[in-house]
């Protein structure tokens, strides 16, 4: 019987390899979406990632540097749109990751990728900031909107759903500072 145990064990050993063989080495990435898909995926959120941080960096800024008669009103809201930002920024870079790529981090590796140009060296007057920001929202709507096709193409819902959150943060936020403007 122990003979008979034994040959079993054998018998299941070969039927066994195939199955390991057919499983995909521990470091590959194998979750549905191509080797050439999620590299361009990855490219396009690095991209987002770029005029996100840039984005953030500035309206940082003009929180701190705003001035003039809607000075509490500007301060206040740059606050929340910079918090919505920094909040922005890691799910993107995590999806990089999930993707299988390093995500970029350092300010020159942003610099490159963004399409956003840095905040002016001297602060602007109050109105000329609110201008700046709604080009920087809706520069930051176009890159996203720009990778929703290659996402949604290649079934990445993950990151088309990413896309689609933060298209509806940026339209809506240049919308209400483009009101600002309004005269």
């Amino acid at each position: 019987m122990a003979k008979q145990g034994k040959d079993k064990a054998q018998k299941h050993k070969p039927d066994a390899a195939p199955e390991a063989a057919a499983l995909p080495p521990a470091t590959g990435i194998h979750i549905g979406i191509s080797d050439e898909d999620r590299a361009a995926i990855a490219k396009g959120l690095s991209a987002l990632l770029a005029d996100t941080y840039t984005l953030y960096l500035t309206t940082h800024n003009f929180h701190w540097n705003v001035t003039g008669p809607m000075f509490n009103t500007l301060h206040t809201m740059f606050m929340a749109q910079y918090t919505e930002l920094w909040n922005a920024v890691d799910p993107v870079a995590e999806r990089i990751r999930a993707l299988g790529h390093h995500a970029p981090g350092s300010y020159a590796q942003f610099g490159k990728l963004t399409s956003l140009p840095d905040a002016p060296a001297r602060p602007p007057k109050a109105l000329e900031m609110v201008r700046i920001l709604v080009q920087g929202h809706e520069a930051v709507a176009r890159t996203a909107r720009q990778l929703f096709p290659r996402a949604d193409k290649a079934g990445d819902e993950p990151t088309a759903d990413l896309l689609t959150q933060r298209l509806a943060v940026h339209e809506q936020t240049a919308w209400m500072l483009r009101s600002l403007l309004e005269e």
